[in-house]
């Protein structure tokens, strides 16, 4: 038995974009970030959290995106910048619950509700922000306006200071923007164009098309 990969070998989801398949690779009690390893499908260790902030949500990626042209595309526009560039990993989600899920390396199906414009060293790197479907405290949400403003506090906090150190210098991550479900649908439209445009001969193997 072979495990499939969580990027290519798992589908967007039959209702995408707006209920989408979300991989988990980091939950809030994680220590350790990990990530996919992109050859083999694995998760592995990225880097030890290094200072005491950690993620408040469950974080991973949707299968069969790609943060390519179309993604860059839209964010330049929303942001007003010129030249920028998608970073070329899947594209990331938050998901809100309110359930304690023990571990990362899992699938759970999620609703976009708007997401962070994020830039990270000049490359487009979008963070949508979804709710677990049925959950009991955040599944009705149907727009990140309804989101508690301190948790998005948090969650901005997090990716702003993840990567660094006190006293060094690092490449720079900004958040241009908060933006409502609308603009996470167009933006996850687009990533799906974008891995199809990509890996072709992957794409030809499901019928999905948005």
């Amino acid at each position: 038995m072979f495990k499939a990969h969580p990027w290519h070998g798992v589908s967007i989801g039959e209702e995408a974009p707006e209920v989408v398949t979300a991989y988990i690779e980091i939950v809030p009690t994680d220590t350790v970030k990990y990530e996919v390893d992109k050859s083999s499908g694995f998760l592995k260790v990225d880097r030890p959290q290094r200072f005491s902030n950690f993620c408040p949500v469950y974080y991973g990626l949707i299968p069969q995106t790609y943060s390519g042209e179309q993604v860059a595309g839209i964010f330049a526009k929303r942001a007003r910048r010129k030249g920028m560039v998608g970073d070329g990993d899947p594209l990331d989600i938050c998901v809100l619950s309110e359930k304690s899920i023990p571990h990362s390396d899992i699938l759970l199906t999620a609703l976009p509700i708007g997401g962070l414009s994020l830039a990270d060293g000049g490359e487009a790197d979008d963070k949508i922000i979804a709710v677990m479907r049925d959950d009991a405290v955040y599944g009705n949400f149907t727009d990140i306006s309804q989101c508690p403003r301190a948790l998005l506090d948090r969650l901005q906090h997090y990716f702003l200071t993840y990567k660094s150190a006190p006293g060094t210098t690092q490449h720079k991550v900004e958040i241009t923007g908060i933006y409502g479900r609308d603009e996470a649908l167009k933006v996850i439209r687009a990533s799906h164009a974008d891995y199809r445009a990509n890996y072709p001969e992957l794409s030809s193997l499901w019928v999905k098309n948005m």
